[in-house]
């Protein structure tokens, strides 16, 4: 019987070969979509969950709270809290400290920059990295021992086993230091939060750059606690030790103005990669983007499910009287149903296998495209494989209940005449129409929506020309204006140079007062040429000069921002009272000048209050060149030659500041290209769901077709008649997307401080490219039964 069932569904495949080709892809287009998102979503949740004592691992995070009611949360500590709290403790059975940078490496004279992590002793105990070679317990006890991933160790040496034992001196503290290696670890899988390439003793950090602050943050700390610890007592007692130990530092701290509170807390490492709250955590994704994939993979999955038992049912229309002559012949509605909940099944079938070879040949573009590296054996997992077995037999089931529930119930007379209740009104069918184009027509919107804003971010001016703009780091100059001065200089003179400048590496500044009021801002330590080379525009006063000698200690320049904020009709002569810097002391500083505002910060930040200082105390190490846009490489390599001149132990490194301003949005581009794959997609299948639809209604109307032909009816009247009729269910699923879609953008455009308009037009354009595509595809349908001969259709009566 089943062999006799296989034989049927194949051979109705095979005569309705374009149709049932359309229902195969589709369906396995959008599960070979919904495989690669929960991919994505199940490494996303997988982070960090391969160590062996993940349920007892928690980072140590920590509320700051101000004087002015703000607070932050930060998932990084000072160097003495995680041995404080160890010491303290007993629930603490090992902690580490994790701090990753960016050093040089010499090894035989060859120099190279890598990312080293100052890590404690208690490092593999606390996690588990597996060490192809070396002991966990002692590997980095030596206070000069060194420990490699893999690919680092045959990057250098060529194998782990070659690296053993051999010597890689790093930079610490502006001078070479030698370190042996002592073991080669696995290299860190890729959903871990912690990546590492050299891992170095905290100790000799801690020997190299000591601290006793406790009132600053960051390190990420960990905490390997014992089996049912009681977390907030374990909080509770933290608060204890820091309120004791600290509580001279507190003092002196309120003393000087500040009123800030430190409230110390605990977090389960699992949940700290989808947690955004938290600065600082090392590797921290906004579980926001694994919302929306889900959301997009369960839209495209119910578009595919949907068109699919639309054009089975479509495709079960057209066999009634292959049903009717089955009943004379004495086929009982049980062996009905059978086959075509069998034939549903096999076609279901075919869609998986497709889909899984469609996610294989996308997956990595799909890895490039997010930035992951997830590979297709990740599905074969007991939870996925079962979700998917149930949505398969769910699948096939509803594709093929309804028509097997219909047409098996049909007496033979009707069956063999045609008239079969599935090609009544549709109901059914057009409410999954328009409700699949809804879906459609959200995504196109969102689409839309996220083009303006990542056109706005890319596209606004940043307030200074920033073609032609590079900055170069060099480390050894931050305490160092003299040596940043003969860089200046030697830069200078290249024919390609059209100026260079310098300022301090990074951002920093603080607690603020000027007219009576306190404030945030943002210190810039700069030379008298930054701005003119930066192209910043002056709009009062004047520049820093070495005409005015007295302009690095007593005076300032400031952006229009910190004039807004503060309230200055005439900021020129005005005084900053305070700015929280070091030996700063009861100085008053004068405004000389008034940057206009430009963003220093990219675009998903709002411009904040700048001070602009020449102090000669603070730090500075970047500096900014602007070159000729002819023979940029060869300048280039002309600024490379006079680098190695000044300083042969470290490699040329540098960024052109319009790169990294556009690499900022990295994050929105990649998400720009999956909302318009996301709204391709589902455009096209529910464009194959309104071709059976169309389908089945021009089944049902060839006889009036016929007979209006016959009448004189032309075909441009027939076939728009039956597309008036599909452009009425379009105008429903638009109308039903534009409050969701509003609603979505809304909240999504709300994280942005600059951000477009939710513009009507673009819901309408949204709208208009809908009703395009569907009554294109309906349109080819409506010609098509237009065209026919009236004496086909009216001869069946």
């Amino acid at each position: 019987m089943f062999r006799n069932y296989f034989k049927i569904a194949v051979r109705n495949l095979h005569k309705q070969l374009i149709l049932s080709l359309i229902n195969i892809l589709g369906l396995s287009i959008g599960l070979a979509c919904c495989m690669l998102i929960l991919l994505y979503i199940t490494n996303e949740l997988s982070f960090d969950r391969f160590h062996r004592h993940q349920a007892q691992i928690y980072q140590l995070t920590c509320l700051r709270s101000e004087q002015d009611g703000t607070s932050k949360k930060f998932a990084i500590a000072a160097l003495v809290q995680g041995p404080a709290f160890k010491q303290s403790i007993p629930e603490i059975l090992e902690y580490t400290r994790v701090n990753t940078r960016e050093t040089v490496l010499r090894n035989n004279h060859q120099i190279s920059t890598e990312q080293i992590s100052w890590v404690d002793e208690s490092f593999f105990k606390v996690f588990t990295f597996p060490l192809l070679t070396g002991d966990p317990r002692t590997v980095l006890k030596d206070q000069h021992s060194m420990v490699l991933n893999e690919l680092i160790a045959k990057k250098y040496f060529g194998s782990a086993a070659a690296a053993l034992g051999q010597s890689i001196e790093v930079e610490v503290n502006g001078k070479f230091e030698l370190f042996k290696i002592s073991g080669v670890a696995k290299s860190a899988p890729q959903n871990s939060s912690i990546q590492f390439s050299l891992l170095l003793p905290f100790s000799y950090f801690q020997f190299a750059y000591p601290d006793n602050g406790w009132m600053w943050v960051s390190f990420p700390t960990y905490f390997l606690l014992s089996q049912g610890a009681n977390i907030s007592q374990v909080e509770r007692k933290m608060d204890k030790i820091y309120s004791s130990n600290a509580k001279e530092e507190i003092d002196l701290n309120h003393l000087a103005g500040y009123g800030n509170h430190f409230k110390w807390g605990l977090q389960p490492l699992t949940r700290m990669h989808l947690n955004t709250d938290y600065e600082g955590a090392p590797a921290a994704s906004d579980p926001v983007y694994s919302y929306i994939l889900g959301g997009v993979a369960l839209f495209t999955l119910i578009i595919a499910c949907i068109n699919f038992i639309n054009l089975t049912i479509v495709q079960s229309v057209k066999r009634s009287k292959e049903i009717g002559m089955r009943k004379v012949i004495g086929s009982s509605r049980r062996q009905l149903t059978i086959q075509f909940l069998s034939e549903s099944m096999l076609t279901c079938l075919l869609a998986f296998i497709l889909a899984l070879f469609l996610a294989g040949t996308v997956l990595p573009v799909f890895n490039s495209l997010c930035d992951k590296n997830i590979s297709l054996h990740d599905l074969w997992n007991w939870k996925l494989v079962t979700a998917f077995v149930l949505l398969f037999l769910s699948t096939g089931f509803a594709a093929g209940f309804y028509p097997a529930l219909v047409l098996s119930s049909l007496a033979p007379v009707n069956a063999l005449a045609g008239k079969t209740g599935v090609i009544g009104k549709n109901e059914l069918t057009k409410s999954l129409v328009v409700f699949q184009f809804a879906l459609a027509t959200f995504l196109i919107i969102s689409t839309l929506f996220i083009y303006a804003q990542f056109n706005l971010l890319t596209k606004t001016p940043v307030g200074y020309p920033d073609q032609n703009l590079l900055s170069v780091k060099i480390a050894e100059g931050i305490r160092s204006r003299s040596l940043m001065e003969r860089y200046k200089a030697a830069f200078s003179r290249i024919p390609g140079v059209s100026g260079a400048g310098y300022k301090n590496i990074g951002h920093f500044g603080g607690k603020t007062q000027a007219a009576g009021k306190e404030f945030t801002a943002t210190y810039e330590h700069v030379n008298e040429n930054y701005l003119s080379v930066l192209g910043a525009i002056i709009m009062r006063g004047r520049n820093f000069s070495s005409l005015f000698g007295s302009d690095s200690l007593s005076s300032v320049l400031v952006n229009q921002t910190l004039v807004r904020k503060v309230g200055w009709k005439d900021p020129i002569g005005q005084t900053i009272d305070y700015m929280n810097l070091p030996g700063w002391g009861n100085r008053k500083m004068v405004v000389i000048g008034v940057v206009k505002d430009y963003h220093n910060e990219s675009l998903k930040e709002r411009i904040q209050p700048m001070i602009f200082t020449g102090e000669p105390s603070l730090p500075l190490g970047e500096m900014i060149i602007r070159i000729r846009p002819e023979n940029s490489s060869q300048t280039l390599a002309e600024l490379e030659s006079v680098f190695h001149h000044l300083n042969p132990e470290h490699p040329f490194e540098y960024q052109f500041r319009q790169e990294s301003n556009h690499n900022s949005y990295r994050s929105e581009e990649r998400w720009k290209q999956i909302m318009t794959f996301a709204a391709g997609l589902a455009i096209f299948i529910s464009s194959t769901g309104l071709f059976g639809l169309a389908m089945l209604t021009a089944k049902k109307r060839e006889k009036e077709f016929g007979i209006r032909k016959v009448l004189g009816a032309s075909v441009s009247s027939l076939a728009l008649m039956l597309c008036r009729e599909f452009s009425g269910l379009i105008l429903i699923s638009f109308l039903l997307a534009i409050p969701l879609a509003w609603l979505v953008m809304h909240n999504w455009l709300e994280h942005f401080p600059y951000r477009v308009n939710l513009s009507w037009w673009r819901f309408a354009m949204a709208g208009l490219v809908t009703m395009f595509i569907a009554l294109l595809t309906v349109s080819y349908q409506a010609v098509k039964t237009a065209r026919a001969t009236p004496i086909q259709s009216l001869r069946k009566e």
